[in-house]
């Protein structure tokens, strides 16, 4: 089925996990010093991303499938959240790989199952509502004056320098 376009922004959002989980099994290799420097950036790019991605899903789309019947899903899928939650705060070495392994196959089930279902169960115009939401929640927050410097720590700063 083709992804409604109120769902496309969530889809998205699957890409930066996707890539984020294939460097962090790339680590595997890497001396220590490395693996960690590079755990603790994506442990970044988790609280600025992936996070955000999750309390959309937690506060539009799981409550709307909820209310569908669909609690089965909505349970698994916040199973799911909490132990990719859990296993982000562990140390690379024990849990990189795991975490890797957790967030491709939490993606795979959103994309084919999750997804799918809320485009087959959800009337039209709740899924209209919850389109704009995820794309009101995408808008970067206006400055008030010029008095907040560029720190580069806002949630969603622009990382151009190929790092996680």
């Amino acid at each position: 089925m083709r992804r409604d376009p109120n769902l496309r922004r969530l889809s998205r959002d699957h890409h930066t996990g996707l890539v984020l989980a294939k460097r962090i099994r790339e680590l595997s290799a890497a001396d220590a010093a490395r693996r960690d420097a590079a755990w603790t950036e994506a442990q970044a790019r988790f609280a600025d991303a992936l996070e955000p991605h999750f309390q959309l899903e937690e506060q539009g789309l799981l409550p709307a499938l909820r209310a569908a019947g669909e609690d089965a899903l909505v349970e698994r899928t916040l199973a799911e959240h909490a132990e990719l939650r859990r296993l982000i705060r562990g140390p690379a070495a024990t849990v990189a790989e795991r975490f890797a392994e957790a967030l491709t196959a939490h993606i795979r089930f959103e994309e084919a199952t999750l997804f799918e279902t809320a485009q087959r169960v959800l009337d039209p115009d709740l899924l209209a509502q919850l389109g704009a939401l995820h794309e009101q929640a995408a808008r970067p927050a206006c400055a008030l004056s010029g008095s907040e410097s560029g720190s580069g720590s806002e949630p969603g700063s622009a990382r151009g320098d190929g790092t996680l």
